[in-house]
């Protein structure tokens, strides 16, 4: 019996082709068997690498066939790619393809979106089973009481995921945490499984599918700067053990809050190497702060305004890039249907107002130390996790604190607030937005705080120097 594995990436047209000549030889040859596999196009290099290494076979293409020599176990031999089953298929079966480029295209794109469907299927049967595992540290914090409801509603994770919350806290917040329980179970919510607290730390974030890291509750006022930078070292090496130690292989960290958000960000990522690709920081809260001020002056609703972008620090020196924000349904002489947008810029003549007003309302507003209303905290928390479950708004701009690769010239290994979409589950950089260049003199002024805030945490720098422009009063957004 002839048992060929077809393996490819899931929006690859020659897989397609493949895979139809397959099921046709198939069905047609009682002795021909198949058995395919296909991966998401973002993680099929890797598993392609992983194969051939376990394997000693070299293949660096899109698909891979081998033949199993045995029906269950046992090396398989390496038969190559799409010519190669092409030309096997016709030397032995006398079977060709036949297929246009067109409908390999059509078909692949099938094939992808069958693969996603089906990968949410086997997640949607695991938490019939196994709730999704939730975690609030530092859950006698404002932000963790107004997060609850949202979580519970079924709009964050689905009306079909179970969810199962722990709190999480020290022990002097017990008696708070378990009146918490409490009213959480009054609730009655029919996606919540369960509700618990937990004070110790051995036990943190067991088997954690979501942590949601809120600003520290204990937090006090009397450091210095550099103390203040050196004193998030512990609790992130802490969490960050814990997190390896103790949560799902697949866990997401959502780092929330306005004090040292991008700081606590790439500390977790320090200490939790594993999922480094799995921590991201708000920036939403910056986002709302500033629409919600632009609204005001055009005397609209701040939902009807997108696509503002949130640069560099989200707890300190950010830059707010108006350049590509738009309005929609605003009344005035020119009126559209609900889709049509006007540049926001084109509609706020004032650019003194911008330059000086609204900089300096939204840089009181977005201060380091300075708390986001437990409200607009909670509802930027729990919409993030949505985007990133279920997709950000199609041709939406959504700014989001990563860990930078060299996006747009900024320098790597600080965590960064830059533009994003959320699809299929994980985040892709905008880099191709067009007209968003940053200057030299911005970008210096936002990641040189990020780095000596890196530096001084770590203990490589002795005293914090906020960076000094050469023309104060330096414009705090991005216009044109």
């Amino acid at each position: 019996m002839a048992k060929f594995v077809i393996a490819g990436r899931a929006d690859c047209p020659y897989y397609a082709k493949t895979e139809l000549l397959a099921d046709y030889l198939q069905k047609n040859l009682p002795d021909f068997r198949i058995h395919k596999i296909t991966q998401r196009p973002e993680v099929w290099e890797d598993w392609l690498k992983d194969v051939c290494e376990k394997n000693k076979w070299s293949h660096k293409n899109s698909p891979i066939i081998w033949r199993e020599l045995l029906d269950r176990g046992g090396k398989g031999l390496l038969l190559g790619g799409y010519n190669e089953f092409l030309e096997h298929a016709q030397l032995y079966y006398d079977v060709t393809s036949s297929m246009t480029t067109e409908l390999m295209m059509v078909i692949a794109q099938e094939n992808l979106g069958a693969h996603i469907e089906k990968e949410q299927e086997e997640e949607g049967l695991k938490t019939c089973i196994n709730p999704l595992q939730v975690w609030i540290t530092s859950a006698s914090a404002p932000a963790c009481y107004n997060l609850i409801p949202i979580l519970t509603s079924g709009e964050v994770f689905g009306m079909h995921t179970e969810i199962s919350i722990t709190l999480f806290d020290n022990k002097q917040a017990e008696e708070y945490l378990k009146s918490l329980v409490m009213e959480t179970q009054d609730l009655a919510s029919p996606v919540l499984r369960s509700v618990s607290i937990c004070t110790k730390v051995e036990e943190a974030f067991c088997q954690a599918h979501v942590i949601v890291v809120l600003d520290d509750s204990t937090d006090k006022e009397v450091f210095t700067l550099e103390d203040c930078l050196r004193s998030r070292v512990p609790l992130c090496r802490l969490y960050g053990y814990l997190i390896e130690k103790n949560a799902h292989e697949s866990v997401r960290v959502i780092v929330g809050g306005k004090t040292f958000v991008n700081l606590k960000t790439v500390l977790l990522m320090r200490y939790a190497p594993r999922i480094t690709h799995n921590i991201i920081a708000v920036a939403l809260g910056v986002e709302g702060e500033a629409k919600a001020i632009l609204a005001r002056k055009l005397k609209t609703a701040p939902s009807y305004i997108k696509d503002v972008i949130i640069w560099g620090n989200i707890s300190g020196n950010n830059y707010v890039d108006l350049r590509k924000t738009r309005v929609y349904r605003y009344e005035s002489a020119i009126w559209g249907p609900l889709h049509y947008s006007r540049p926001l810029l084109n509609l706020i003549f004032d650019s003194e107002w911008i330059k000086r007003e609204f900089v300096a309302t939204l840089k009181n507003l977005t201060a380091t130390g300075r708390q986001f209303g437990g409200i607009l905290a909670a509802h930027s928390i729990a919409t993030t996790l949505k985007y990133w479950y279920h997709g950000s708004p199609p041709g939406e701009i959504v700014s989001l604190g990563i860990l930078s690769e060299g996006q747009f010239g900024i320098p790597k290994g600080i965590v960064f607030s830059m533009p994003v979409k959320f699809e299929n589950g994980t985040w892709v950089v905008l880099t191709d937005l067009k007209d968003i260049e940053i200057s030299e003199q911005i970008m210096t002024r936002m990641t040189s705080d990020l780095i000596q805030e890196k530096l001084v945490a770590l203990g490589d720098k002795i005293h914090f120097q906020p960076y000094q422009s050469v023309h104060q009063g330096a414009g705090h957004t991005l216009y044109r």
